[in-house]
This record gives C-alpha cells, structure tokens and sequence, in this order.
C-alpha cells in the first residue's frame, strides 16, 4: 500500500479511546503500558481513519545531568520550571504501519500541536521536548530525521522507591526538541519571563536546607500528648514547610512528597530509623500536627527561616509603583522603589521618592 505522509493526521486519544490504545501499547510495546499519572497527554496518528501510531508526552525527567548542563539551570530554578518540559515517554508505531518516513512525519505533527494542547488540558506553556532512547535496541533514527538533538548518553540510573538505583546498569541516549528558538535561553533565565510562570513559585531545597529547617521549630511547644509520638515535632513542622516551600499543597501533596524523599533526605531532615529505614509521617500525622500547632509560634519560626537564608538568593527583581492619591506638599506623587529576591520572594529593601525616576 502506498502511503500519503500528507494525509497522517495527530489527535489527542478520546476518552472512549483509552482502553484500545492502553491494550495496543500493551501488547506491543517493549516497555508494555503506561499509567496516566499527572500531566500526561496521549496520541493518536490516523491515515484515513486507522490507527497507524500512538504516543504518550508527560511530566519531564526530575534528573538528568545531560540535559541540566545542556539548559545551564541553577538547581533552585529547575525544580519550579521543569513543568516546561514534557517527556516523550512511548512511541509506538502499529506492526502494519512501518512506512519509510511515517514515524519522523508523527513526530513533526506532535511537534506542531503539543505546545496548545498542553496549555489547552494543563493551563501550562511548554518549550521543550524531551525523550530517552535505549541504544541496546534503537538508535534514536526516528528522532533524528524529525530534528531532535541527542545531547548524549545519561549515566544510567533510575529513580527507584529508596532514591536512585545504587547501580547504572543501561545508560540511555537523550534527545530534545525546543518548541520555539530561544526556548533554552527563557528556561535557563535568572528570571523568567512572566508568561512562563504558573502558581507560586517553587524552590529545589539544598542538603543544608534540610538539615537546618527542622532546627527553627525546635523552640515551639508539642500541642500532642507524650504518649503515642512517633515523630518529633520540629521533623514533622520541617517536612511540612519543606513541601511546602517546593510548591506542594494540601495535606495529602505534603505527604505524598515526604514519601517521594529519598533515604538521604530522610535522613537529613531527621526521620525515625526503624529496621534499617527512615519513616516519614503519615498524611494524617501532618495534618494532626498543622491543625493544632501554635500558628504565631509557627510564623515566627518560618520568618526566622526566610531571614536566615533570604541572601541566598541569586537574583533580584527591582519594580516602581506610583501611590494614588499619595501627593505631596509639592503637588508632585510619591513613587516607591523595591527590591525583591527572586526566590524567596522576600522584600530586600524599598525606597519612596517624590520624584520620577
């Protein structure tokens, strides 16, 4: 059969879909299904109204060396703009449809609609694509000749339920995709561009960090009986504000964070050891804690914690507001001049001023 490449259609999977395209990616993927966590966007390529290919875009790898150096990201503004990027996580195209030029032709149709689907289903703007490619069974062609980069091979370990896997067994190349020209540039800025951003803004925490924020809740009274405790009160208020601070929110986002922490983080916010294994608090826990805790006792502390480490960061915004109605004896309208960190989003200094600037 002679195949028209003109005539490939892209869409999103309906919801109808959903089973078909979950048993196809089953049955003939090497890496079988792939739940749909998150931000994820499955689909489907049509010619003449059969299915020909299908694809699954979701959240962006947390870690990977060949792409943070490639960005040039300071580690505190990568974990707030990850959502950026969206990871080509299967493509698959259907046993009957293996056509000279048919899988770089999807990928180019994916290439020209993903960044309006996304902020269509998330309310996200994307720049960037991603993908990993297992050089023992591809060489990544397909992405080639639909002009990915591969920036090279990563070093091979995977996210495992106690971290990252103690050995590297299958390194992976890494291919990306930029949806507009100076998508590298918007992602690596010391400030990012207002129309990049989406909710509050998020920290990645140092090993410092978390070894200290436990220590500034120290001082605040444990409203629990003694009886029954199985963490301490400042791990627990550390945790919270830990989440919290990288953009988690509600009781059962701060919980499931705590259980995404890896041993050494565990240990580093100061976690029970039981058998050989740190235990964070339960989402009921959390919640038990955070109803009850002194809420001035608990400001004070998170104050405390922002002055601590409000000169770290590592880029300022400087913004001008003019008054209303704030005039003068000269008549003339008063304007005030402040400084903010761009991480902490602390207020560094302000200056007001009668004249324009």
């Amino acid at each position: 059969m002679q195949v028209n490449l003109n005539a490939l259609c892209v869409r999103p999977v309906l919801k109808s879909e959903e089973p078909r395209y979950r048993e196809l990616m089953q049955q003939h993927h090497y890496l079988g299904d792939l739940s749909k966590i998150g931000h994820t966007l499955w689909y489907v390529a049509t010619y003449a109204g059969e299915w020909s290919a299908l694809l699954s875009f979701s959240a962006s790898a947390w870690k990977c060396g060949v792409r943070d150096r490639w960005i040039g990201w300071d580690f505190r503004h990568q974990f707030d703009r990850l959502n950026l990027i969206a990871n080509n996580s299967r493509f698959l195209i259907l046993p009957e449809w293996h056509y000279p030029n048919l899988g770089s032709k999807v990928l180019s149709l994916c290439h020209q609609r993903i960044a309006g689907d996304w902020q269509t289903h998330f309310g996200q703007p994307l720049l960037l694509l991603e993908t990993f490619v297992d050089p023992s069974r591809f060489h990544g062609t397909v992405y080639r000749a639909a002009n990915w980069t591969c920036l090279g091979l990563t070093r091979g370990f995977r996210r495992t339920r106690e971290g990252y896997s103690v050995n590297a067994p299958s390194p992976k190349l890494f291919f990306i995709l930029p949806l507009q020209c100076d998508a590298r540039a918007q992602i690596s800025s010391p400030i990012l561009n207002p129309i990049y951003r989406t909710g509050a803004p998020r920290i990645m925490l140092t090993a410092q960090q978390m070894r200290t924020l436990p220590d500034f809740f120290n001082d605040i009274p444990d409203p629990r009986r003694a009886e029954g405790r199985r963490h301490r009160l400042c791990v627990v208020l550390g945790i919270a504000a830990g989440a919290t601070l990288c953009g988690m929110r509600g009781y059962k986002a701060i919980a499931e964070w705590a259980k995404d922490l890896g041993p050494k983080a565990r240990e580093r916010f100061g976690c029970r050891r039981i058998e050989k294994r740190y235990i964070v608090p339960s989402e009921s826990i959390i919640r038990d804690v955070l109803v009850r805790v002194d809420p001035v006792k608990l400001d004070l502390a998170l104050q405390q914690w922002n002055v601590a480490f409000g000169e770290e960061d590592q880029s300022l915004a400087i913004d001008g507001k003019t008054m209303c109605n704030a005039i003068d004896g000269q008549g003339q309208k008063t304007h005030i001049m402040s400084v903010v960190g761009h991480e902490t989003a602390l207020c560094i200094t302000q200056k007001k001023s009668a004249h324009c600037l």
